[in-house]
């Protein structure tokens, strides 16, 4: 099993240069440990283990160095890295520690007496990063409030109207949860984001249209008597060659706040992969900030790796954060260097943590909303764990007409910024809009699944002035709706009193043939008027394929975690037999990483 996993481990890193050591850690019964810090002594660079307990952690040119890896119950251990690259670690339980109680909202307490700093590296060891107030340590994470959608009745409201989401944030957010031993907090859950974080086997867009739709119908897998509609856009897919240049500024958090080393140092790690990826006509500038923010990149061009690699070195944590004063900054320095035509973005890296400066979430909207009609668009990778913004990060990544990831290990980085490249940086549409019509002879009620902070009033979706979300090159957006068919009684669908002044007709639906009606709307990148399309989805039930299956079980796993009304007779059990049927070829392992998460969170969770 040592041997697979290491052969695994290193498949997994497939760009990284001379300067990465690699390895994975074990415990004493030879399991994978993940969440081990991993760090380059007397620095704050490192990284933590992923689900396989694999790690990757550049030492750039540094000599004579030594890891020290840690975390919560277990020895720390120093090891001298000398010539070796690849370095595989087997911790040891730690025999004095009595007690740990590591909750996600709760005040963990240590059952003896240390310091301070060591307390709060134990903290940091089980995937924490907490505040030291009079012995006790908060856990600070903001999550926006969800409110999971229900069943609306045909004849009362046969529109549907959502704004498309690529983000993938809740779903790696999700997987360090449950890595690090505890169930993610229902609002960190947003089951759209989870269904999304996969690629799915969609045809590839052939007409005049930047991307082609798929859709799908089957019988609900946690409701017999439900149906599932699964729409699917798969977005065109531009050869790297092909890709315009690119002006590039990342705009890097390097306040107190980000001083972890899974933050600034895994951000430093992560970003030099993607430095990696520039082509000669493509430049990069870097903007930080803390208590004020400067300039300590000027554009530079993606051939000259190493002035960017140095000057990622240097940056260090400390401060109180400026956020409104680095974004206004980096606005600035991107459209003194905008390339038209190009592809114009801000990388913005943090954990989320505003407090100098335009610091509300009203405020850091309209900022955002100010700056994106210029043609920046702004791409948000969050980082961190204890203190974690997640509400702020996700609002600057809609408004500023970009994506949000949340970066929780190097495979995500490689994920993210060299697997989905394209994707995450070139958009081939924005302001895509999606809206469903349904016919009330064939469909008694319906409701979209997740979504719930992308939902448009009806009549934005012909006002082109309305902001929706973009596509990237290559992208696939996948949504599902439960449908409940005329004629099934059901305690979801509630009666309102007759209508006194109009009358409901059943008369003048549409055949019965026909489900339900999908529109799109988008825009070119550069473009201000929207184009249509129109795909009718007929009424006709089949077994469910792979990708329908995988996004079913996707979907399943997401209510689970919310304890939702809707889960039916959904299981942890059903999940994985969803899972492990449709996993098809699976090229880079995330859909086998998805089972083994399923399988852990069963283990910690009462429902089995």
């Amino acid at each position: 099993m040592k041997n697979i996993l290491i052969i695994l481990s290193i498949l997994l890193v497939s760009k990284v240069d001379a300067s990465f050591i690699n390895g994975t850690v074990y415990d004493e019964k030879g399991a994978p440990l993940p969440g081990v810090n991993v760090i380059i002594k007397k620095t704050t660079l490192g990284t933590i283990t992923d689900s396989n307990g694999f790690y990757s952690v550049d030492i750039g040119e540094r000599k004579n160095v030594t890891l020290v890896f840690s975390a919560i119950g277990f020895e720390t251990q120093e090891i001298k890295v000398g010539s070796k690259k690849l370095i595989d670690v087997t911790m040891t339980a730690a025999v004095q520690l009595e007690e740990v109680v590591v909750t996600g909202y709760a005040k963990p307490r240590f059952g003896f007496k240390r310091s301070k700093m060591e307390a709060a590296d134990a903290a940091m060891g089980a995937g924490m990063s907490l505040a030291y107030e009079q012995d006790i340590y908060h856990n600070t994470e903001e999550y926006a409030t969800i409110r999971g959608n229900f069943f609306r009745k045909t004849l009362d409201k046969p529109l549907s109207t959502f704004s498309i989401d690529v983000d993938a944030a809740s779903y790696s957010n999700m997987r360090r949860f449950i890595n690090n031993g505890q169930l993610p907090p229902k609002d960190a859950v947003r089951i759209e984001e989870m269904i999304n974080y996969f690629g799915y086997d969609y045809e590839n867009p052939t007409g005049e249209h930047p991307f082609s739709i798929n859709t799908e119908l089957s019988t609900a897998p946690w409701n017999e008597e439900h149906l599932i509609v699964q729409v699917g856009l798969q977005g065109k897919k531009i050869e790297m060659d092909n890709l315009p240049a690119s002006n590039i500024v990342f705009l890097i958090d390097v306040s107190g706040s980000m001083s972890s080393p899974n933050k600034l140092g895994l951000l430093k790690s992560s970003f030099k992969l993607l430095a990696n990826e520039l082509r000669p006509q493509d430049k990069v500038s870097i903007v930080v900030y803390a208590g004020a923010a400067g300039l300590v990149l000027p554009p530079t061009s993606g051939n000259d790796k190493k002035t960017m690699m140095d000057a990622l070195d240097k940056l260090t944590a400390g401060g109180s954060t400026a956020g409104g004063a680095g974004i206004k900054l980096a606005y600035k320095t991107a459209m003194e260097n905008f390339v038209e035509g190009g592809n114009n973005r801000i990388i913005l890296a943090t954990d989320g943590d505003f407090n100098v400066g335009a610091s509300s979430n009203a405020e850091m909207e309209r900022l955002i909303e100010e700056k994106r009609k210029d043609g920046v668009f702004l791409t948000v990778l969050g980082f961190g764990m204890g203190n974690y913004k997640d509400s702020k990060m996700e609002i600057l990544a809609d408004k500023g007409n970009g994506n949000y990831a949340y970066i929780d290990n190097m495979r995500e980085a490689k994920k993210v910024l060299v697997n989905e490249f394209g994707g995450t940086l070139f958009t081939i549409a924005k302001d895509v809009k999606i809206q469903v019509e349904f016919n009330p002879a064939v469909v008694q009620a319906y409701r979209l699944i997740g979504y719930e902070n992308r939902k448009l009033n009806d009549e934005d979706f012909n006002d082109d002035k309305k902001d929706a979300g973009e596509l990237g090159s290559g992208h696939t957006v996948t949504a599902l709706y439960e449908i409940i068919p005329e004629g099934v009684e059901s305690e979801f669908v509630k009666n309102i009193d007759p209508l006194k002044y109009q009358e409901n007709n059943r008369t003048v639906a549409t055949s019965a043939d026909e489900l339900l009606t999908v529109k799109f709307r988008y825009k070119e990148p550069d473009g201000e008027k929207s184009k249509l399309i129109t795909q009718v989805v007929k009424n006709k039930v089949s077994e469910a394929g792979n990708n329908l299956k995988w996004s079913m079980a996707v979907a399943g796993f997401g209510m689970l975690l919310r304890d939702s009304e809707f889960k039916g007779k959904m299981s942890y059990a059903s999940v994985l037999s969803l899972a492990r049927s449709s996993k098809g070829k699976d090229v880079f392992g995330y859909r086998r990483e998805f089972i083994e998460l399923v399988d852990l969170a069963r283990s910690m969770s009462p429902r089995q």
